[in-house]
C-alpha cells in the first residue's frame, strides 16, 4: 500500500466532518489497520484486509470531482429530462483503481443520477430522432441477507415524510450491531426461511402481516417517528417523560383496538414439516 500512501506525505491530512465527527460516535469506532505486518492470511482474509486498508487510506484522499449534465427534451407538450455525470478528478477513487471504475459503471446502469452521458455544450439545442426500445419489467428480486441489511440501513427511502426520512437516514432500522440479530429473530420465529441465498416469507409471516390491522406498526414510519423524537430529546428539544407517556398511550390504544376487533383471525404456525412441504412444492413448480 506504500504507493497509495506516498501521495499523502508532506501535506496536512483532510479530516472531513463526514468521516471525523465525534458527535455521531455512539457504540462503535471505525475498524482501522494497526500497522502490524500481515502474515499467513488466507485469500479470503487478505481480501477483507484489503477492503479495510483501502477504505482507511481513501478517507485521506481529496474529494472526487465530477460535472453533472442535465439534458431536456420536448415532444409536442411532453417534457423529458435526463441527468448524468462525468468524472473530472477521481480523487479518492484512485485508491480503488479499476474497481472504482467498475463500480461507477454498475451504478450507471442502475441509477439515473449516475448515468454517463455523451459530451454536450452548455446551451446547445437542436432536433433529435429518438430510439424507442420495447422491454418488459421484471418482479423485484428476493432479498438476501446482504440486501436486507442494506435495506434496513437505507429504510428512509421508503418513507414519504421528509422529516421522518431525514431521521431514518442517520440510523435506519436498528443499529449496525443489532440488524443481524433482528433477521435471526425472524428465522427463529419462522417468519422467514432460506431458499439458497434468498429469504422467503413463510405462511406464518405472511398471515401475521395480514392480521396486524395497525398500519403504523408495519411501516418504517414508526421507527422514523421514534428516531426523530429521541434525537430531539438528545438535543433537549423534547421531553423524555412526554415521549414515554405518548408511547404508553399509543400501546394502550392499539391493545384496545385489537380487543374490540371481533373479526375472525387465523394464523398458521410454520414448523419443520410445513417448511419442507413448501420447499418441495416450489421445487416441483
Amino acid at each position: 500500500y506504500a504507493p497509495l500512501v506516498k501521495p499523502l506525505g508532506g501535506k496536512p491530512l483532510p479530516k472531513t466532518k463526514k468521516v471525523f465527527d465525534a458527535s455521531k460516535v455512539t457504540d462503535h469506532h471505525a475498524i482501522i489497520p494497526t500497522g502490524v505486518p500481515i502474515r499467513g492470511l488466507t485469500d479470503i482474509e487478505q481480501n477483507v484486509f484489503d477492503l479495510i486498508a483501502r477504505r482507511f487510506i481513501a478517507v485521506f484522499y481529496p474529494d472526487c470531482r465530477f460535472s453533472t449534465t442535465t439534458v431536456q427534451g420536448k415532444v409536442e407538450d411532453v417534457t423529458f429530462k435526463v441527468s448524468g455525470k462525468e468524472i473530472l478528478d477521481p480523487g479518492w477513487r484512485k485508491v480503488y483503481g479499476k474497481e472504482a471504475k467498475q463500480q461507477t459503471d454498475d451504478e450507471a446502469r442502475k441509477t439515473d443520477e449516475e448515468r454517463v452521458l455523451p459530451q454536450f455544450t452548455v446551451g446547445e439545442s437542436g432536433p433529435h430522432e429518438p430510439t424507442l426500445t420495447e422491454k418488459h419489467t421484471t418482479p423485484p428480486k428476493y432479498y438476501t441477507e446482504a440486501t436486507l441489511l442494506r435495506a434496513m440501513e437505507t429504510a428512509g427511502k421508503f418513507v414519504e415524510d421528509e422529516e421522518l426520512r431525514a431521521a431514518l437516514k442517520e440510523n435506519g432500522i436498528g443499529r449496525p450491531s443489532s440488524r443481524a440479530g433482528i433477521i435471526e429473530t425472524l428465522f427463529k420465529r419462522r417468519y422467514i426461511r432460506r431458499e439458497r441465498k434468498n429469504l422467503v416469507a413463510t405462511a406464518t409471516g405472511i398471515e401475521l402481516i395480514d392480521i396486524i390491522r395497525e398500519e403504523l406498526l408495519k411501516s418504517c414510519e414508526l421507527t422514523g417517528i421514534w428516531e426523530k423524537k429521541l434525537r430531539d430529546i438528545e438535543h433537549q428539544r423534547y421531553d423524555a417523560a412526554q415521549f414515554v407517556a405518548e408511547l404508553k398511550q399509543q400501546i394502550t390504544d392499539i391493545v384496545k383496538d385489537v380487543l374490540q376487533d371481533a373479526s375472525p383471525r387465523r394464523l398458521v404456525i410454520t414448523d419443520d414439516a410445513t417448511e419442507q412441504v413448501a420447499k418441495k412444492t416450489k421445487t416441483r413448480k
